[in-house]
């Protein structure tokens, strides 16, 4: 059997791994440099969305489960590629600064998602939070991995284990027969494979060939972010913080700050304004954080879709397989996706149920 993958971010060269430790022949086709997209642009938290607190629905389990894998996951990573990529239990503080939030936050404590701290004891943790804060959760199994050493360790991982990695080669046309694929056109060849694997990410919408229906609708969206430097006399925070609509997470030396989410289309151009906005979120957090220097400033696209939910699953047609849409917690969702779409691929049942982000879930009027 053999395999093509189409996007080499977190989500496509993990499963390309997955499936070539099963004995199956796999191409990972990238358009650019393996883990440069989303994957590279993120703040490498293993961490729920924060706007989706809902404890029993599909994305949660979703969360929990893939949470759960991510200390075996990152060692075996580590062992397959020689690599380090930096996985640490951290611990996160969600902040209140509003009777509202307060209140969130407390029934979210009820419900077992975290420990309700008082804003001392919550300045036990981090003594440099807001006079203002009214309380905070405590989430002890928040977790963090190097982002930026992800990509790299999964291209390693992936090619030492057997696999093919096709790297600045962009996959623009699907062609198909008889209601299959029998290969993608790049431009410098074409490429066979038994089944396919869409995981290219924001640009999954570029590639042409694919019936309206079956085309994923997923659009970029794009997020700037910040990298505080620390003076010489103080260190990052810990623990991820977050509130005021931003997170706060220690990565490589510096405090990422992140992040806006936009529909610009492609552009990933910088803004003032981005900086501005982000640097006066953070300070409602941290009050001396204006006196830190900015080290860096950037912006990703990442996998959006109408409900903001992943989209993974066979398509319509019988051997093209979805991985895609996963928003703003893709390096999260990473083993768990690896796992259920390489069983989907051999047709062998997964540990996951993912029919919840099935790709026939959205009507034709949400497709763009």
């Amino acid at each position: 059997m053999k395999v093509i993958v189409i996007g080499a971010g977190a989500a496509g060269l993990s499963i390309g791994w997955r499936l070539v430790q099963a004995g199956v022949e796999v191409a990972v086709i990238e358009r650019g440099t393996p883990g440069r997209g989303a994957s590279w642009a993120a703040a490498g938290m293993i961490a729920a969305p924060l706007e989706r607190a809902e404890p029993d629905d599909a994305e949660s389990e979703l969360v929990r489960q893939s949470a759960s894998l991510w200390p075996e996951f990152a060692a075996e990573v580590e062992d397959a590629s020689g690599k380090a990529v930096s996985f640490a239990v951290n611990g996160g503080l969600v902040v209140a600064r509003t009777p509202e939030e307060m209140e969130s936050l407390r029934a979210r404590a009820a419900r077992g998602d975290g420990e309700w701290l008082t804003p001392d004891a919550a300045r036990l943790r981090e003594p440099r939070l807001a006079p203002d804060m009214t309380a905070a959760l405590w989430i002890e199994k928040e977790a963090k991995v190097d982002n930026r050493a992800l990509g790299p360790a999964l291209a390693a991982a992936f090619t030492r284990a057997g696999g093919a990695l096709l790297v600045n080669e962009t996959v623009v046309r699907f062609e198909l027969g008889e209601g299959r694929v029998f290969g993608v056109c790049t431009p410098f060849a074409l490429h066979h494979a038994d089944a396919y694997v869409l995981a290219a990410g924001a640009w999954t919408s570029r590639i042409e060939g694919l019936p309206p229906a079956v085309l994923p609708p997923i659009i970029p969206v794009k997020g700037e972010m910040l990298a505080l430097e620390p003076p010489s006399d103080q260190s990052a925070p810990g623990p991820a913080i977050m509130g005021s609509e931003v997170y706060l997470v220690a990565q490589r030396g510096y405090l990422l700050i992140g992040a806006t989410v936009t529909r610009e289309g492609f552009d990933t151009s910088t803004t003032r304004a981005a900086a501005d906005w982000l640097a006066g979120r953070a300070a409602s957090l941290i009050p001396s954080l204006p006196d830190w220097d900015v080290a860096e400033q950037w912006a990703g696209l990442r996998p959006g879709t109408p409900d903001d939910l992943p989209i993974l699953g066979k398509s319509a047609i019988d051997n093209l397989f979805i991985a895609g849409g996963q928003f703003r917690s893709g390096i999260l969702y990473t083993p768990a996706i690896a796992d259920a779409l390489s069983a989907l691929v051999l047709g062998k049942d997964s540990s996951f149920d993912i029919r919840a982000f099935d790709p026939g879930r959205f009507g034709e009027s949400n497709r763009q």
